[in-house]
């Protein structure tokens, strides 16, 4: 089950990404992420040290590649790396700078209306937004779950949460409603981010996909710089805290990598190569 799993993710990702994603995403020399990306998840798995993974960057010249691995030791293989929680942490002590915005990710909605782990983010990002009241809010997710006949997308449901019970001003919240997975609210969000002149971020989402989350935006980060000379920094992350009931951190860091291998436009057998090795991981 987790190899057609994994088999079915990476060509859904692949087909879907290059269809929507609005930058030039493979390298003009030609560089290749595939052994980057393996190297990523094996010190990761191992615990190793990283020599591998500064190797690889190193090599591809890029500083895309430089960007992906360095942001891969911080939050992934860095055991002291601090995730922010709601309810623990005091919001006014989050990192903000610039002409900032709080990215709150959507979760799955059931029938037609907000689980409570999408209202936790929520209240997360409200406790934010109140303590910096500068900064925008951009809401994505769209119209998901079974059940659902009036297509309520979760940005919508999100945005009438936050203002109508939260007390946060409409005009100051930002939507995607188009979203059906973490990789499109990546993809989708970062053209409202530019658009509005955004230069850094924090990602609100829950504990367990945080990291996920920041791998996919740092990444379109270094891409957009590259191709548009613009980036927005994901400068913190604020967390609703509560566990996965259907993921574990093995299939959650199998998910990033298959992720970050779509954005970053993987040759197709690279792409099986990856995918082989995950299967393997998974099933040992």
């Amino acid at each position: 089950m987790k190899s057609r799993f994994l088999a079915l993710t990476a060509a859904v990702l692949m087909s879907v990404l290059c269809a929507v994603c609005p930058v030039a995403l493979c390298e003009e020399n030609g560089a290749c992420y595939g052994i980057l990306l393996q190297d990523m998840m094996e010190a990761w798995i191992s615990g190793a040290e990283s020599e591998k993974i500064d190797a690889d960057a190193d090599q591809l010249n890029s500083e895309v590649a430089k960007a992906v691995a360095d942001h891969w030791k911080k939050v992934w293989l860095d055991p002291d790396y601090r995730l922010y929680l709601f309810g623990q942490d005091d919001p006014a002590q989050l990192p903000v700078t610039g002409k900032h915005a709080f990215v709150v990710l959507g979760f799955r909605l059931e029938d037609g209306e907000m689980a409570g782990e999408l209202k936790g983010r929520c209240d997360a990002a409200a406790a934010a937004a109140k303590a910096f009241p500068d900064s925008l809010l951009v809401c994505s997710g769209g119209a998901t779950g079974k059940n659902n006949p009036e297509n309520h997308t979760e940005a919508g449901l999100m945005k009438a949460y936050l203002t109508e019970t939260c007390g946060i001003k409409a005009n100051r919240i930002l939507i995607d409603e188009r979203a059906m997975s973490t990789e499109e609210n990546a993809v989708n969000t970062f053209v409202i981010l530019q658009e509005h002149g955004v230069e850094t971020m924090t990602i609100i989402t829950s504990a367990y996909h945080q990291r996920r989350g920041q791998t996919l935006y740092n990444a379109l980060s270094a891409l957009y710089r590259q191709e548009h000379g613009y980036s927005a920094e994901i400068v913190g992350n604020f967390c609703y805290d509560i566990e996965s009931e259907e993921m574990n951190a093995e299939q959650d860091m199998s998910i990033a990598i298959l992720q970050l291998a779509s954005i970053l436009q993987l040759p197709e057998d690279q792409m099986d190569v990856l995918g082989e090795k995950l299967n393997a991981f998974l099933w040992k």
